[in-house]
């Protein structure tokens, strides 16, 4: 049986691709303790920052594969090229679109306008900006490992756990009537279905391709357009006033999906499952 080690991640989308992947392989969750191992899962309590905590929870562990969910700036991707290298293979770290922040771009973005073989990295800096700091692991991850790595940029996530209340933000304040904070002119972006970003990382983990994909679902949407959505769903007009909001951009802000689709996997339509998402949030 396949082994998979999974670091971190295991609420939202994660539990999803926990799920699935205990379903067919043999899999470690390794994390602070802060959230248990779902059954059947092996669970080992490590700090990831620490390469000395990590090699010695891990003991003589080997995998097939590792997942990284909360891999954010180029030291814990250090320590992790210090802790698997002769692990493991194969290494998925999950990524975002929040690389391409600093972009202007009129169209979908490809995986090509950021490489993390030329990204510049700065080591042990207090604090790293998000999108930044995953630039910054990618590009260490790339550059110096051992093993076969994939990076999967992940657009925003959307679906009934997610935490983050970006989702809940636009429907409570639809259904309470009260304005929704919008740039004069928003621009579109792309989602992604909480269950197929898992569907995403599980397939990129058994595949044999390297390097970056996107990772969205077909179709795009402005703040606007999800808000009629929502709206429909909450049986109320929206109310708008001009200021920020999770979901509006004043930038084209959407990614080129077509990598991954050429290399196998199939992405459904944002229309497939957003009223769904909507319903759960």
């Amino acid at each position: 049986m396949r082994t998979v080690c999974v670091i971190g991640g295991s609420r939202y989308f994660g539990r999803h691709l926990i799920e699935s992947l205990s379903a067919v392989a043999k899999v470690t969750l390794v994390n602070r303790g802060s959230m248990p191992a779902p059954p059947g899962v092996e669970h080992v309590v490590a700090d990831r920052d620490s390469a000395s905590a990590m090699t010695a929870a891990l003991g003589d562990r080997g995998f097939d594969v590792v997942i990284d969910q909360v891999c954010y700036t180029p030291d814990q991707a250090r320590t992790a090229l210090e802790v698997f290298a002769d692990r493991t293979p194969r290494y998925v770290m999950t990524s975002t679109i929040e690389v391409y922040a600093d972009l202007e771009h009129s169209g979908p973005v490809a995986e090509t306008a950021v490489d993390p073989l030329t990204v510049p990295v700065r080591h042990g800096l207090r604090e790293y900006a998000y999108g930044d700091g995953k630039r910054q692991a990618e590009a260490v991850l790339a550059r110096e490992s051992a093993f076969d790595f994939v990076s999967v940029r992940s657009t925003h996530v959307l679906g009934g756990h997610d935490f983050t209340g970006r989702l809940a933000h636009y429907k409570e304040r639809i259904a309470d009537g009260r304005p929704v904070a919008v740039h004069a002119d928003p621009k579109p972006t792309c989602f992604v279905n909480d269950r197929e970003i898992a569907a995403v990382l599980e397939w990129a983990a058994g595949a044999d391709f390297t390097g970056v994909v996107n990772a969205c679902s077909h179709g795009e949407l402005d703040v606007l357009a999800l808000c009629e959505v929502i709206a429909a769903k909450v049986g109320r007009r929206p109310v708008y006033e001009r200021g920020e909001s999770p979901y509006s951009f004043e930038r084209y802000y959407a990614m080129d999906n077509s990598r991954a689709t050429s290399l196998g996997f199939t992405f459904s339509h944002v229309s497939d499952w957003l009223e769904e998402a909507v319903a759960c949030a």
